[in-house]
């Protein structure tokens, strides 16, 4: 412990050079600190950091492939002269960056501004005639530590953009992100609601620490929050969130926009990622890859420990499912397909994007799971969003407390499930064009274990809106796996969506995860 303090008393020399004017300040850098400050900010009208940003910095004045030609000096990363297990670089506000960041560095007992420098920055043949202000703050950071080869430093985070944030696992590329918080995510009768992560204070680990440390500050029209991080890097890196989200009093979120409506749908661990289609699809689309999808399915681990796989769907028009919950044991994005055949891409691995999984720290009570799946035409755009809506919701001015562990991981890292869906196959019944045929694969250690001669049974559901004309179960292409097939035909003059349900038992034992999918008429 004494060490730990004298070690805090020099934190801060190796930076003091380029920030000489904001020196350390004495404090006690913890998530009471972090909240008191969320607590404050949410009795005033919130305040756009847009504000703060140079004119010349904007992207009506600082496009795309002049923003590009901006890059970190990789000698002048936070603690890049020390021998920790953490780097962290730094991100030029501007262009789509339009919202800075302020970034803190504190330890057992102090704290530090990190002021803007120009000098952390190579601008290439890029010229500004104007001085960048000290206090303008970044557009974010990224964290670096040797994760996949000793003393090479890697990308494993990076946090920029409204409240996002990305995190990879050993041999992962970036695919799916997270968020602080969702506000009135899919719902058609308002706009979506963005928070922005406006403050942060990154903790300078100690030589032993493997974790890293962080607090941040979310701010939005309708509520301010204080959220506290813990990271650990790792075959699956790990995060641990704690949340305090404090909502505005309707005066407040109206201020100087007295049209403007609070938010009245708040998700929390909200996840983010992109799916365009998959081998399976539906719907189809001109392109010479089989699939392309950062996931291809939201997981769900109820109370009662069944597992449900809802595979992911780019329709024509926007879908929003919302899944009653209690006590959930967790949920998540998942990239199933690992196998680089199945995408034949030489320039994005998908096959390498992690799945995210969210563990609810206690219990979360009743609730709603939600899984909005935007339609998109290309694979540029993040058209998937899930995330969980408690049946408590914050009231104004009231501390709403939310925890819970995100595994950014491949499946079989965890091992989530282990007896799962591993396809769906879906197209048009050749001997009646107003059926769908479609094709579930189901495989695990269960199925594969069963006795020569024994065939697992299928439980099929289908909504009152379609019919189910047949079903039948055969082997699957694969030793111990089992395809089940359908026959299902929408009524005459439907127009909503049909549920389906699908999964596989021996007697009272189940073998399977239960297949839940949504089909959609045309």
């Amino acid at each position: 412990m004494i060490r730990r303090e004298l070690s805090a008393l020099i934190l801060f020399v190796g930076l003091l050079p380029h920030i000489a004017s904001a020196g350390p300040e004495p404090a006690n850098v913890t998530m009471e600190y972090v909240t008191r400050r969320a607590e404050e900010r949410s009795h005033t009208p919130f305040r756009s950091p847009k504000a703060d940003l140079p004119d010349f910095l904007r992207a009506d004045q600082l496009d795309y492939d002049k923003y590009r030609e901006i890059l970190f000096r990789h000698d002048q990363a936070l603690w890049a002269k020390d021998k920790l297990a953490f780097k962290v670089e730094f991100y030029h506000p501007g262009y789509l960056y339009e919202e800075p960041v302020h970034i803190n560095e504190f330890s057992p007992s102090h704290v530090q501004e990190i002021r803007f420098v120009q000098d952390f920055f190579d601008y290439g043949k890029l010229k500004f005639s104007k001085q960048i202000p000290a206090n303008t703050g970044y557009a974010g950071f990224r964290v670096l530590n040797p994760l996949n080869q000793p003393e090479k430093f890697d990308e494993i985070g990076s946090f920029i953009g409204a409240s996002y944030y990305r995190l990879l696992g050993r041999g992962q590329r970036y695919g799916a992100s997270a968020r602080g918080l969702a506000l009135d995510c899919g719902e058609t009768n308002r706009p979506e609601e963005f928070p922005i992560f406006t403050d942060w204070w990154v903790g300078k680990p100690f030589p032993e620490d493997k974790d890293l440390h962080l607090f941040a500050i979310l701010d939005s029209v309708s509520c301010t929050g204080a959220y506290e991080f813990h990271i650990r890097p790792g075959e699956t890196t790990v995060a641990q969130v704690e949340a305090i989200i404090f909502r505005r009093e309707a005066d407040k979120a109206r201020a100087g926009n007295p049209q403007h409506q609070p938010a009245a749908l708040f998700g929390f661990a909200p996840l983010t990622s992109m799916f365009w289609f998959t081998e399976g699809s539906e719907r189809k689309f001109d392109d010479y890859r089989p699939a392309v999808h950062d996931s291809d399915g939201l997981l769900i681990n109820a109370e009662n420990g069944e597992l449900s796989w809802h595979p992911l769907v780019n329709g024509p028009v926007m879908r929003h499912q919302r899944i009653p919950t209690h006590n959930i044991h967790g949920f998540g994005l998942l990239q199933r397909e690992r196998d680089i055949a199945n995408y034949q891409d030489l320039f994005n691995s998908y096959q390498l994007t992690p799945s995210i999984w969210v563990e609810p720290m206690g219990q979360w009570g009743d609730g709603v799971v939600h899984l909005v799946e935007l339609s998109t035409q290309s694979e540029g755009l993040d058209n998937i969003v899930a995330f969980f809506e408690p049946k408590a919701q914050p009231e104004p001015l009231k501390g709403f407390h939310f925890s819970y562990i995100l595994y950014w991981t491949t499946e079989t890292d965890k091992k989530i499930s282990e007896n799962k869906v591993l396809g769906t196959h879906m197209g048009a019944d050749p001997r009646n064009p107003r059926a769908r045929q479609i094709a579930i694969d189901f495989g695990g250690p269960k199925l594969s274990g069963l006795p020569a001669g024994v065939v697992p049974q299928a439980v099929v559901n289908c909504s009152t809106n379609a019919t189910l004309s047949d079903q039948q179960i055969f082997p699957g292409l694969f030793g111990g796996t089992w395809r089940v097939v359908l026959k299902m035909e929408p009524r005459e003059g439907n127009k909503e969506p049909v549920g389906l349900e699908c999964k596989l038992k021996k007697g009272e034992e189940t073998l399977s995860e239960t297949w839940t999918y949504y089909w959609s008429p045309p």
